[in-house]
């Protein structure tokens, strides 16, 4: 393989990864707003989520039904 083609599968699967953070933090802040969050709480979510994508989306899953 040459080296020019591992580059490009590796920004390939790079563009992958930020698309889904970007996909799964925006479900984050969409899903807070709908649980009746307020905006502040929504917009940690989506920073959370956008900054921290594995972290911040586990802990909020975690702590989306008790807070």
């Amino acid at each position: 393989m040459e080296f020019g083609m591992m580059v490009i599968i590796f920004l390939m699967f790079g563009l992958a990864l930020l698309l889904i953070n970007i996909f799964t933090s925006v479900w984050a802040y969409r899903d807070s707003q709908k649980k009746g969050k307020g905006q502040s709480f929504s917009l940690v979510v989506l920073l959370g989520t956008l900054f921290f994508p594995i972290v911040g989306l586990i802990v909020y899953v975690i702590i989306r039904n008790d807070y």
